[in-house]
């Protein structure tokens, strides 16, 4: 792994009775857009507010850029850009005015930060909005915002939860755009999101909580090695007999058989010729057939089988 920009060894946090995070570890690498899953109270937020030492911890340790964090440690938080799923924006002030504010707070050089007001309202599109105040945005455009605000310093670690809620397509693919195009500048990237395509679109590694621990971590790939599914295949063909579905059921890597409205989605534990025994059964059995397709895992397979939950679900 490249350098360690956040290390969480061992974080334990309680609330009296409420174990939020136990025993948590977790590694962030240079350069990486981590991902971050989990259902409502898998201790998500917590880790974030560790990591931002916002919150006190019963034991274990945080490090960022190689430093024990602490509330104080101004030199450490200065490189971190946090945009929360709550937008956090200042009514009075003008979108400009608002990105200038923010960016302010960590560069005090006018010249430098007029650069950089700049390059961040440019990088957000919001140069026609300069003027607009926050009550006049769409959701996508002050999502747009929230993130300008977050970035204008142009942070090395930049934590971003859930940035992509209840906005317009078009405005999810700036955002998720942009995101990228802070990656490749050089930014390392914590994202929290429930859309899982959005997660396996932009992320290089995935860690997945569940009651405050991380029961899962790797590449996408590697996550979908983790569990029994691995292809999925549907078949339009009604009126099958029992025998015949068994005959199926008996195919190498197959594990699973459902049919339903005249539609069967047949399960395998991988394999790379399922689709072609499947189809070389069905010329043998002489079984008329429609439409055929086939799925790969996806992260929420993944989710699903891990958790025993639905991602979606979770949260309500």
């Amino acid at each position: 792994m490249a350098e360690k920009v956040v290390e969480i060894e061992n974080l334990v946090k309680r609330y009296k009775e409420l174990v939020a995070l136990d025993h948590l570890n977790l590694t962030v690498g240079q350069g990486e857009v981590f991902g971050l899953l989990g259902p409502n109270g898998s201790g998500k937020t917590t880790a974030i507010n560790c990591i931002l030492a916002l919150l006190h911890f019963d034991k274990g340790s945080v490090k960022v850029f190689g430093k024990e964090m602490q509330p104080n440690l101004y030199e450490v938080k200065k490189q971190i850009g946090v945009v929360l799923q709550n937008v956090a924006v200042f009514e009075e002030l003008t979108v400009q005015e608002n990105i200038e504010y923010f960016c302010g707070l960590y560069i005090q050089d006018k010249g430098v930060r007029k650069q950089y007001v700049e390059e961040a309202v440019a990088f957000s599109g919001l140069e026609d909005f300069r003027k607009f105040y926050p009550k006049k945005l769409s959701g996508g455009l002050l999502r747009r915002l929230n993130i300008a605000c977050g970035i204008a310093h142009k942070p090395k670690l930049i934590i971003l939860d859930e940035p992509t809620v209840a906005v317009d397509p078009q405005s999810r693919n700036r955002i998720l755009e942009g995101i990228q195009e802070l990656n490749r500048q050089g930014a390392t990237i914590i994202y929290t999101s429930h859309y899982m395509e959005e997660v396996e679109q932009i992320c290089s590694r995935i860690a997945i909580l569940d009651k405050g621990r991380c029961i899962a971590a790797g590449t996408k790939e590697e996550l979908k090695s983790m569990i029994k599914m691995g292809e999925k295949i549907h078949v339009e063909a009604a009126g099958l007999q029992p025998s015949q579905l068994e005959g199926i059921r008996g195919l190498r890597h197959v594990y699973q058989v459902e049919e339903q409205d005249g539609m069967l989605e047949i399960r395998c534990s991988g394999g790379k010729h399922n689709l072609v025994h499947i189809l070389d059964y069905f010329a043998r059995q002489e079984i008329p057939f429609g439409r055929v397709y086939s799925e790969l895992p996806t992260l929420n397979d993944v989710f699903l089988e891990i958790t025993g939950k639905e991602l979606r679900d979770s949260v309500g």
